[in-house]
């Protein structure tokens, strides 16, 4: 399970510098400065998360059954809330209107909030 975690967090921060990149040269001519800086909110907080996941897989005092709630719950959250922030910041460069969808971003916050909780938790209770 520590090599998924590592590898998933390594995965989603390559993905959050090329998204960056992307957001920074491809779309500075079509967004306005307010769009660029949701789509950069979507990849600060896919980097944070992907550092999380890094540090989480090489923690010694955690469960592996944490672990993998833990990861579960951020993967979820990532996909969540940074994909959902992407697709609404572009917005009107599609034919459809993701502010339909928008109500999944909190949900993918709350998601990450509740892995870094489980996180806490177990190493808290962790004797």
């Amino acid at each position: 399970m520590n090599k998924t975690i590592l590898v998933t967090g390594l995965l989603l921060g390559v993905l959050a510098i090329i998204f960056g990149a992307f957001g920074a040269h491809g779309l500075k001519k079509v967004l306005t400065v307010d769009e660029l800086g949701t789509f950069e909110t979507g990849v600060r907080y896919q980097m944070y998360q992907a550092l999380f996941l890094m540090l989480l897989s090489v923690l010694p005092k955690v469960a592996d059954d944490a672990k993998k709630w833990v990861f579960y719950s951020v993967v979820i959250g990532v996909v969540l809330f940074s994909f959902s922030i992407y697709l609404l910041a572009t917005n009107k460069l599609t034919g459809f209107d993701f502010r339909k969808i928008g109500w999944v971003t909190p949900i993918g916050g709350l998601f990450m909030i509740v892995g870094w909780i489980y996180l806490i938790l177990s190493v808290l209770t962790k004797k």
